[in-house]
C-alpha cells in the first residue's frame, strides 16, 4: 500500500500555498494524499473556503471546526484545547505515515502537538523565519521543534532551523511555494476579475489590502490601527481598493464590521472580500499597483508578481524582505507616504525587476522530491530526535 501524507489546512493562505504540492504530491501516484480542513475554511464569515479545496478537485477527509466563544486571547486559548482532540480524531481515522503543516499559526500548533504525540511525523513548511509582532512568531519555532522534516524558505531560514538543534539533511531549503505560486499560475483575464469586483481595474490604480491584528502590538487596539489604514487610504480618491478580509485571530473579529462599513461609504471604489482564493488573489497581484497591510504574502509573493507592498506596522518585523517593500509605521501620516512612495513611478520600476529574496528555481520540484524521499525512505527512528550541536 502506498504511503499516505496528510495535509493539514486551516485558513485560505495556507490552502492556496499547500495545494501545488498536494496535486503534485497526489500526479507523482507515489503516495496517497489526505486533506483535513479545519478552523476558517468552516466559517461563513471567512468565505467557507472548504469549497475552494473541494473545487480544485481534493476530497476533504475530515473537517475539524475551532470554536471560539468571543474574540478575545483566552477565548482562543481554550479553543486550541478542543482543536487538539479535533486533530487527535481525524488523524487517528486517517492515520497517515507523515502529516504537512505550514506556518505559525496558533491551530497549526494544536495540530503539530497532536502529531507528535500520536508518532506521526510531520513534515514543516516555512519554519525559521522571523515575525515578531505577531504570538504566531514562537508558534511557527514550537512547530519546527514538533516536526521531523523542515522545507525552509531561503537559505538564512534554513541556517536558522539548524541552529534551532535540527539534523541538516532533514533541513531543506527550497524556496517560498507562494513565489512559484506568483511565477507560474496562468492569472484570469482582467476582464474576469473586473467582473467579479464589479470595477474598473484598467483605468484606475489599485490597491489590494490585506490587514490582521497584530497580536503582540499592545500600543492600540486592531481597530484604531485599521482605522489609521483607512485614513491614508481616503489620501487617494483616485485609487481603487479591494479589501479581503484578515484572519480570525484574536482582534479579528472586531475588525470584519469596520471594513464592511468602509466599503459601504464608499461604494463607487471600495470592495470588501471575505477570500479571493489563491487564483483571483494571484491573478490580481499581477494588476494592482501597490499591496497594502501587513500579510506576509506581500513580503513574500507579491514581489515576484511585480507589484509593491507598502508593509505596516511590527507584525512582519524581522522577515527577510526585497527592495520593493516599503516598511512604515502604522499611523495614517506615515501609511500615506508609504503609499505616495510605492505608487512612484520610481517605485514601480523597482518592483517591475521582480527580485525577491524567497525565489529559487523549481521550489515545487525540489519540495516534491523532499516529500517522496522522506516518506520512501523513512528510517525506524524517524520520531527520535537528536539535537545537532554547532
Amino acid at each position: 500500500m502506498l504511503p499516505k501524507v496528510c495535509f493539514v489546512t486551516t485558513t485560505r493562505a495556507d490552502w492556496g500555498l499547500l495545494m501545488p504540492l498536494a496535486r503534485s504530491l497526489r500526479d507523482s501516484r507515489r503516495v496517497q494524499v489526505g486533506i483535513i480542513a479545519g478552523n476558517m475554511h468552516l466559517l461563513p464569515e471567512y468565505g467557507m473556503t472548504v469549497n475552494e479545496i473541494t473545487d480544485a478537485g481534493f476530497c476533504v477527509d475530515a473537517r475539524v471546526p475551532l470554536v471560539l466563544d468571543d474574540d478575545s486571547e483566552c477565548a482562543r486559548a481554550r479553543a486550541m484545547g478542543a482543536f487538539t482532540a479535533g486533530i487527535a480524531d481525524a488523524l487517528g481515522q486517517l492515520r497517515p505515515d507523515a502529516a504537512v503543516m505550514l506556518g505559525d499559526r496558533y491551530e497549526m500548533l494544536a495540530a503539530a502537538s497532536a502529531a507528535a504525540v500520536m508518532h506521526i511525523p510531520v513534515i514543516h513548511i516555512a519554519g525559521g523565519e522571523i515575525s515578531e509582532g505577531a504570538v504566531d512568531d514562537s508558534f511557527r519555532h514550537a512547530i519546527t521543534k514538533l516536526s521531523s522534516l523542515h522545507l525552509t524558505a531561503t537559505d538564512d531560514y534554513r541556517r536558522r532551523v539548524i541552529q534551532m538543534g535540527e539534523q541538516p539533511d532533514r533541513v531543506v531549503n527550497t524556496g517560498a511555494i507562494g513565489v512559484w505560486n506568483a511565477m507560474n499560475i496562468d492569472p484570469l483575464p482582467v476582464s474576469a476579475l473586473e467582473e467579479y469586483l464589479g470595477m474598473d481595474l484598467r483605468h484606475s490604480p489599485t490597491l489590494l489590502v490585506t490587514y490582521h491584528p497584530a497580536t503582540n502590538d499592545t500600543s492600540a487596539s486592531p481597530a484604531d490601527k485599521l482605522r489609521e489604514l483607512f485614513k491614508a487610504l481616503d489620501r487617494f480618491e483616485g485609487c481603487n481598493v479591494v479589501i479581503t478580509h484578515p484572519n480570525n485571530d484574536a482582534g479579528g473579529l472586531g475588525l470584519l464590521p469596520l471594513i464592511e462599513d468602509y466599503a459601504a461609504a464608499h461604494p463607487d471604489r471600495v470592495r470588501s472580500v471575505a477570500s479571493l482564493g489563491m487564483l483571483r488573489y494571484q491573478s490580481l497581484l499581477r494588476v494592482v499597483k501597490a499591496v497594502v497591510g501587513n500579510s506576509s504574502s506581500g513580503i513574500v509573493e507579491a514581489p515576484s508578481a511585480g507589484a509593491p507592498t507598502v508593509d505596516i506596522g511590527i507584525r512582519q518585523r524581522g522577515r527577510l524582505a526585497g527592495p520593493s517593500v516599503i516598511h512604515c509605521a502604522d499611523d495614517a501620516d506615515s501609511i500615506a507616504e508609504a503609499i505616495a512612495e510605492a505608487l512612484s513611478d520610481r517605485m514601480q520600476l523597482v518592483a517591475s525587476r521582480r527580485e525577491n529574496p524567497y525565489f529559487k528555481p523549481d521550489t515545487l520540484g525540489l519540495m516534491t522530491d523532499a516529500v517522496l524521499r522522506f516518506v520512501g525512505n523513512m528510517p525506524g527512528d524517524v520520531l527520535t530526535k537528536k539535537f545537532y550541536d554547532l
